[in-house]
């Protein structure tokens, strides 16, 4: 007999564990999602970044592989342009871009959020699940999926951000923690409500919705797992557990702070994007704490601290790369994401065989 909870969801995502690798834009890659969703979890591309003809490109190559995935996208709302506040920015930014020889900051821009041709592609190449960030695409394109036949998932910082989801039909919500690496995918302001921690959160929103729930934020093995099925979950995401699997798109730098990170190290800051994500502190992170209130509206500030992300790793210095992590980073193991979703299943299970055995 099987240790693992019955479960709807993992029967309608036809995965054997109820195991999701997150999304994470810019580290996720195709031979990540196969390798996941090939051993029974489900493997995820963070598209959010991506241009058509990559989005297309990877979806499809996944797709071939013949396993389920989950294709994720952005949906914040379009930045307010403040010449200002980008002003502000560019000269603060200044020092840096001279320091490693890029010249002058640019015009800052914005990147455009879930549009009609994402939504033209969702339909066109119907992966098996759709997730979204920072909330949900417009009622017409949102309608057009759930139409589609195809499963969604949005994330959740507190009650009433689930509530909503569920309220507008999502399939199932992730109840992301407070502990977990990359952006917040809190929606609704101000950001300090969703600063709630994963041990509380999931329980509540299991409580106060009627689709399964899943567990994301400071997961990184088995006991972790096992928690949050304690808790109610029907599944759990896990990220930064598989940023240093070498199929993963993490460099070489990322992966050594990864490694030697410590439980308290992660610090969530708005200076990379203009929205709060959760990484490793660095250089950048230290002297750009206390000017948040010049930032230019996420994602412009992407655009004037893009270039620097890209020195600071192609000179191999972590200074100004943004190292996504979620405080279980000290728990990373450094395995091909095949091995590691096998090593998580069998500690979840001892885990639980552990717990049956003692009632």
């Amino acid at each position: 007999m099987s240790l693992w909870p019955n479960n709807e969801l993992t029967a309608r995502l036809d995965i054997r564990y109820p195991i999701i690798q997150a999304p994470m834009a810019g580290a996720s890659t195709p031979a990540l999602a196969i390798a996941v969703s090939t051993t029974g979890g489900l493997g995820s591309l963070g598209l959010a970044m991506h241009t058509q003809e990559s989005l297309r490109k990877d979806c499809t190559e996944v797709s071939a592989a013949g396993a389920p995935y989950n294709a994720n996208f952005f949906v914040h709302s379009e930045p307010v342009d403040d010449p200002a506040r980008s002003a502000d920015t560019r000269s603060l930014l200044a020092p840096y871009y001279l320091e490693l020889g890029l010249g002058q900051v640019p015009e800052a821009v914005s990147v455009p959020s879930f549009t009609k041709k994402h939504l033209e592609a969702v339909l066109d190449l119907r992966p098996p699940v759709v997730s979204f960030h920072f909330g949900l695409p417009s009622a017409d394109a949102f309608k057009a999926i759930k139409g589609a036949g195809l499963f969604t998932m949005s994330s959740a910082t507190n009650v009433t951000e689930a509530r909503e989801l569920e309220t507008r039909g999502i399939d199932a919500v992730i109840a992301q923690g407070f502990e977990a690496g990359g952006h917040r995918g809190t929606f609704s302001e101000p950001y300090e409500r969703g600063h709630v921690g994963t041990l509380a959160l999931v329980p509540q929103v299991v409580d106060a919705v009627s689709i399964p729930v899943i567990a994301a934020g400071g997961i990184g093995d088995g006991r972790g797992i096992a928690a949050a099925l304690a808790l109610g979950a029907s599944a759990v995401q896990l990220g930064t557990a598989f940023l240093t699997c070498p199929e993963s798109a993490a460099h070489p730098l990322y992966r050594r702070a990864l490694n030697e990170a410590s439980d308290d190290q992660t610090r969530i800051t708005h200076a990379f994007s203009g929205r709060p994500a959760r990484g490793l502190e660095n250089r950048y992170l230290r002297e750009m704490a206390g000017h948040e209130a010049i930032y230019p509206d996420f994602p412009i500030l992407n655009t004037l601290t893009g270039p620097l992300r890209k020195a600071s790793a192609k000179e191999n210095k972590p200074d100004f790369m943004s190292l996504w992590s979620g405080q279980s980073a000290v728990m990373s193991r450094n395995l091909p994401a095949n091995e590691l979703i096998e090593r998580l299943v069998s500690e979840t299970e001892s885990i639980l065989e552990r717990l049956a055995t003692k009632h």
